[in-house]
């Protein structure tokens, strides 16, 4: 059977999951979740490695919630039973969100743990009672320091977009928060992230038991679907390149840029050229965050300007167009930005301004996702060239794991009423294909960057 063939059915998900999935017109299975959902439902530890955008919320959230229900019914309410560590507040609310569209049929509640927001709220809510903790690292270690949660129930733990949260320099805090977990022995270990630096694999192989490897996509590789081009300019015209690109489309677009002042600098500039322009980054507080977010899913506004932390987890469908207004200081931060469009199948475009001197910043990027990208010239910008020997990384430059060289390739108010749908307890059926996964034994290679903790996620 076919992955366009496979549904979700086929793949063991209950028929109570599928029809929530079918009122929201999911009727087939991504293929990491083709792949990660039986091993899942066989309690197998997984590793993921897939690109953003590829459907990884419903690969773990289905066959968790799946596995919670067909307990036995005193264990079916402990609380605290899984914990969601996620690297941003963004991508927190994105999974709730997801979360809540099962949470008064099946009457399993989640809440959000994150920094800057109220911790008194925090407490409350979990005094309540919730099964599921969808928690940035730092807020959770500030609860479990006070002992306002336990996590001695806790029987699943997910890490996504791992990477993404040892890049932000939050090992530590990661590191203490599985010492109040149960043993590797005793819990579900699931892992998902779009690139394995050596800090993933120590990890993987201190907390994870014999981890079933999923891989839909080469590490560092981008969507197919996502055409990348640069534009190389001098410092002096990235602006006029920027009104080019936005003129030049009716798309929602979402401009990067490294520091928060620049992007508050960049939404003042864009709303005084006439654009309807939002800013996201970590001065902000959680209510203009989302503020900000839902215009342009709404589409009161057209622009969203971000910095990488407070961009991660943008999930925006109607994204058309990603500008690198400023190349990001570590390469992998690429692959994530320009993964905020071409999602849910849609195509997209991702055009990075390269200054004359970043030529070693733009290699670096190359050599993560094993291509060149092909250059394009603008109307209203001059045409340059990179400097051949000259390296200036804007920032510091990439200080990341040595890859080594690899050739490129050409080309370019919740509500606890209502009764539960009955579930048989048992095994899932073993349906799907987990092709690309097997057992593989993870060697550490390498050490961790030690960096405080990036606080303005």
């Amino acid at each position: 059977m076919t992955n366009e063939e496979t549904t979700f059915a086929d793949l063991g998900v209950h028929p109570a999951i599928t029809a929530i999935l079918d009122r929201k017109e999911i009727t087939k299975p991504t293929p990491i979740q083709a792949q990660s959902i039986p091993a899942l439902l066989q309690r197998q530890d997984v590793l993921g490695i897939a690109q953003t955008g590829t459907g990884k919320t419903l690969a773990f959230l289905l066959p968790v919630l799946q596995l919670m229900l067909t307990q036995e019914p005193d264990k079916r309410k402990r609380f605290e039973q899984v914990l969601i560590m996620v690297p941003t507040r963004e991508l927190a609310y994105q999974v709730k969100e997801t979360m809540m569209w099962f949470e008064k049929e099946f009457r399993i509640f989640s809440t959000v743990i994150v920094g800057g927001e109220s911790i008194g709220k925090q407490i409350k809510e979990v005094k309540r009672g919730v099964q599921v903790l969808i928690a940035t690292p730092g807020r959770m270690i500030d609860h479990l320091q006070q002992g306002t949660i336990k996590l001695r129930n806790t029987n699943t733990v997910i890490l996504d977009e791992a990477d993404r949260m040892f890049d932000m320099g939050f090992a530590p805090q990661i590191a203490r928060v599985f010492e109040y977990l149960p043993s590797a022995e005793e819990r579900h270990t699931l892992l998902f992230s779009a690139t394995m630096p050596d800090s993933v694999v120590r990890l993987i192989r201190e907390q994870m038991k014999e981890p079933v490897r999923i891989e839909v996509s080469v590490q560092g590789s981008t969507n197919a679907d996502v055409s990348q081009e640069i534009v190389v300019l001098d410092n002096a015209h990235r602006q006029d390149a920027l009104l080019e690109l936005l003129n030049g489309t009716d798309d929602a677009a979402l401009v990067f840029s490294r520091t928060k002042h620049q992007a508050k600098k960049l939404r003042q500039f864009l709303k005084d050229k006439g654009f309807k322009a939002e800013e996201l980054h970590g001065n902000l507080s959680q209510a203009q965050r989302k503020r900000a977010i839902e215009a342009v899913q709404k589409k009161r506004s057209r622009i969203l300007v971000a910095t990488d932390v407070a961009g991660r987890g943008i999930d925006i469908p109607h994204i058309g167009l990603v500008i690198n207004y400023e190349l990001p200081d570590n390469p992998e931060d690429y692959v994530h930005r320009i993964g905020r469009t071409g999602r849910a199948g849609r195509t997209g475009r991702a055009v990075s301004f390269v200054l004359t001197d970043q030529q070693d910043l733009l290699q670096q990027v190359q050599r993560l996702i094993n291509d060149q990208i092909a250059q394009t010239h603008l109307e209203t910008v001059p045409t340059a060239q990179l400097q051949q020997g000259r390296g200036r990384s804007g920032g510091g430059g990439y200080r990341g794991n040595n890859r080594g060289s690899r050739p490129f390739r050409s080309g370019a108010s919740r509500a606890r009423s209502g009764s539960r749908p009955s579930f048989s307890s048992g095994g899932s059926r073993s349906g799907g294909s987990r092709s690309g996964g097997g057992r593989r034994s993870f060697s550490s290679g390498g050490g961790n960057r030690s960096r405080a903790p990036r606080r303005d996620a």
